[in-house]
Parts: C-alpha cells; structure tokens; sequence
C-alpha cells in the first residue's frame, strides 16, 4: 500500500513536550519538518535541525540565535533571532500548504499565530494563550483568510473530534475534563506549605514547569474554558468542567438529544499531535491500545472553585470580554514564575493574579490588538510590584 503523504511542517517551541512529541510524530509518519523554533536551548535544536534536515531554525534568545549559527556553519541552515524572526522564518516560507505547530508557551506564542495566520497557513495549536489573551482577534483573522485552526491540546482535540458526530447547532454542552492535578482534594489552609517540586509532580501528564503549575492551580483548566469559547464559538455557560483523575476520557460533547459523545484514549500528547498533523485522515496508532479492563473505572466530579479560585477567576474574565483574560494570563506568567523561583507561595499565586485582575477593571475596553499588548505589559508591571507584598 502506497504511504500516505501529508504537507510539511514547522514546529515552533521544538524543545518543549509537545514539540519533541511533535518530532517524533513526524518522524514516525515520514512528515517533513521544514523548520524549528526555541527559545535558548542551542544544543537540542542543533541536534533537532541535523537530524530532521530542516531549512530554517529560529530562537527567540538573541545570543542563543548567534551560537546556534557558529554551531550550523557547516550548513545551509537559514538561523533567525528574536521574536521579529519568528515571524519572518514563518512568512517567507513559501509552502501554501504547510502546517505550523505552535507550541511556544505563554503570551510569547501570540505573535507567532498571528504571524502564521496572517502568511495564510494551516495552524495546529498548542499554545493556549494565543486564544486567552487574543482569541476574538485570532478567530477573526482566521475566519477571514478562511483557515482552519486544529488544536493540539487534548481536550480540545478530543471536542473537536466528537464534534464530527453532530451539527454545531446542536451542541447542548461541552464536557471539559480536568486531571484535578496533584492536589485534589485539598483545602487552602492545607496549600500554604507547597512546595515547586511537590507541585511539578503531575499524576497523569509530563508537561513543561509553567504548564504543570497552571494544573495544580486549576487555572490552566481556566485557560482551556476561554479556549474552547474561542474555538467552538459557544458560550461559557456551555461549558461544564468535570474532574476526571483517570484522564482516559480527554473531553466529551452532549448535543440537544442528550446523547453524549466522549473522546477517549490513554494520556499521551502523540495522539493529539498527529490527528492535527493528517487530520481529517486517522493513521495507525502511536501510541498503546486503551484497556478499559485494566482502567477498571471512570470517576468523574465537580471541581473545588472555592479552594481553587483561578479556575472561577478565569470564567469571570472570559465573561468579562476584552483584554480581561489576557490580564489574568500576564499576571499568572509573573506569579508562577515566582512560584518556580520560591519568591512567592503557592496560594500567593492566587492572590497576586486576583489582584492585578481587580484592580485592571478597565482591560474589557479595548479596540485593537495593540490594546491587548498595552493590558499584558501593565498587567505584568503591577504582578511584579505586588510579589513585593507577598
């Protein structure tokens, strides 16, 4: 039987979970890999670039951008620097029908998928908060160059997927899930004393420091509910979060009929990587067959917004509208990073996104995506000065 051939790739944030999970779809599917992109890691993108052939590699870190040429001078290899060339790398590719796989984290993924939309190109996307800070702008563009955006993510993989069965009129809810990270269960008075390396050990997922933390805090399930208001076009009320420790169901769609249609599979990012990568095609299997006998059963429970305020903290700005949520998100890059760096508590997190979230009321008035830039940088300005009161 003839191999299946499908369009080349980019995979921007290459040293990241998704990206190197990202590679390795490629490789097991014969996809090319045109280009990568990191942030500072100049020895596994050289070895990424060497081994995959590609033409073009970007870094965001100017220095790192500089070592990476010395190290590829033996090479054709075209090296971009800073965020400027990222987004130059991605539009002067001239593959129409190219996919690019964002999955830089944080805000530092935005300007990339604006970029990517804007040089007409098929977009798989990892990074969240493209959507959270930006999602009316980002659907905008995309509704208008007629592109269609796959998400990577597993939960909205999985809805994407259920909503092949129905008509989107028809959606009565969508079942987010949640892992309920590694403190579930737990009240605040009992989260004062955790720990960075307590709360990187996720139960389920292998994912990068920033992206585990937002799991135990619940926000990045909060980042998921704006995502998928974003990408379903549905509205917040139509999204109901249910904490699933087994993750084997990713998330499930219920329609007017009330037949509820679940997309379930072991936890392994591969699988949402590669249904992006051939969609609408589905190819033999990268990773393990799901045994339901071995899982034994499926649990599923209301989430603890009391304990865990940034969840509902993010479905207030979500309903709030404007830059509101990329206010929480610029506040929580700052917030976690001190966390990570054990200048700031694991509940202080909470209480520094809340406060810069209240006290920035003004971000639902905004006009342009200009807007939403000026809202993060001030929103990190006032992060910053209150960690010094915590």
């Amino acid at each position: 039987m003839k191999q299946q051939t499908y369009p080349s790739i980019t995979i921007l944030g290459s040293t990241g979970s998704v990206g190197e999970q990202a590679i390795d779809v490629a490789l097991q599917n014969n996809i090319r890999v045109n280009a990568l992109c990191a942030n500072q890691n100049v020895k596994r993108v050289e070895a990424q670039a060497r081994q995959l052939g590609v033409s073009f590699c970007a870094m965001a870190d100017e220095h790192a951008a500089e070592e990476l040429r010395v190290k590829l001078a033996d090479t054709s290899i075209r090296v971009f620097s800073g965020m400027d060339g990222i987004c130059e790398m991605i539009s002067i590719q001239n593959d129409p029908e190219e996919v690019v796989v964002n999955s830089v984290i944080g805000e530092a993924g935005l300007k990339p998928t604006l970029a990517t939309l804007q040089a007409g190109k098929k977009l798989a996307l990892a990074n969240k908060e493209s959507l959270v800070c930006a999602g009316d702008f980002v659907m905008r563009l995309a509704k208008e160059r007629n592109l269609e955006i796959l998400p990577v993510d597993s939960e909205h993989s999985a809805i994407f997927q259920c909503l092949r069965s129905g008509d989107k009129k028809a959606i009565k809810r969508i079942l987010l899930t949640a892992s309920g990270g590694p403190f579930y269960g737990m009240r605040r008075e009992e989260l004062g004393e955790i720990t960075p390396e307590r709360a990187l050990a996720h139960p389920t997922w292998n994912m990068g420091a920033k992206i585990t933390i937002d799991s135990a805090t619940l926000m990045n399930k909060g980042f998921e509910v704006i995502e998928a208001v974003h990408l379903f076009d549905v509205s917040p009320d139509q999204i109901e979060v249910l904490v699933h420790r087994e993750s084997i169901m990713h998330s499930a769609v219920e329609y007017i009929d009330n037949s509820v249609i679940a997309q379930m599979s072991v936890p392994d990012m591969r699988l949402c990587v590669q249904y992006a990568l051939t969609h609408p095609c589905r190819v033999e299997a990268v990773i393990p067959q799901l045994d339901l006998t071995k899982t034994g059963k499926l649990t599923f429970a209301k989430p603890d917004t009391e304990t865990f305020v940034l969840l509902q903290l993010a479905l207030d700005s979500i309903a709030a509208g404007g830059a509101v949520p990329a206010v929480l998100n610029a506040a929580n890059e700052i917030a976690v990073g001190a966390f990570l760096s054990k200048q700031l508590s694991f509940t202080g997190i909470f209480d520094v996104v809340s406060e810069t979230v209240t006290k920035l009321s003004d971000a639902r008035n905004i006009t342009s995506i200009d807007d939403i830039f000026a809202f993060d940088s001030a929103a990190r300005t006032l992060a910053a000065e209150l960690l010094k009161r915590n």
